[in-house]
């Protein structure tokens, strides 16, 4: 269970992952080594598995983003996850339930680069089928 100063100390990180320990210590009212022990609890726990970078609005605009439903042969199913999991331009990766098993989130940099990402994708061995949606426009994002 986390408490409330944990609490908050996640939102923080989320607001700013870079956030300095003494910046933190200052906004939560706690001492430096209150809140470096406190973050080194949540990562030993789990609950902080790491640290990201979130992209930049003018950064993210410029990008060609896909989502490619994909079937895949059951018995290959981990490979497969492993062989998109190496794919950098394979943001995120689902498990879904239906038609297909899985739902990749792929950015690009240019509509070419999202069709060699897409090939490539579809000749991973235990790929049986994928289906491409290219995002036209994000209406929003939370």
């Amino acid at each position: 269970m986390l408490n409330k100063q944990d609490q908050r100390l996640l939102l923080l990180l989320r607001q700013n992952a870079r956030t300095s320990i003494s910046d933190l210590a200052r906004a939560l009212h706690l001492s430096r080594s209150t809140v470096q022990n406190r973050l080194e609890r949540l990562e030993n726990s789990g609950v902080i598995k790491g640290y990201s970078v979130q992209l930049g609005d003018a950064y993210v605009a410029n990008q060609v983003e896909a989502h490619v439903s994909i079937k895949v042969y059951q018995k290959l199913t981990a490979r497969t996850n492993a062989s998109l999991e190496s794919i950098s331009q394979v943001s995120q990766l689902f498990s879904v339930s239906g038609e297909y098993d899985l739902i990749a989130i792929v950015q690009a940099q240019s509509l070419e680069e999202l069709s060699t990402v897409l090939d490539e994708i579809g000749n991973l061995e235990g790929v049986e089928r994928t289906n491409s949606a290219v995002v036209l426009e994000t209406r929003f994002r939370r």
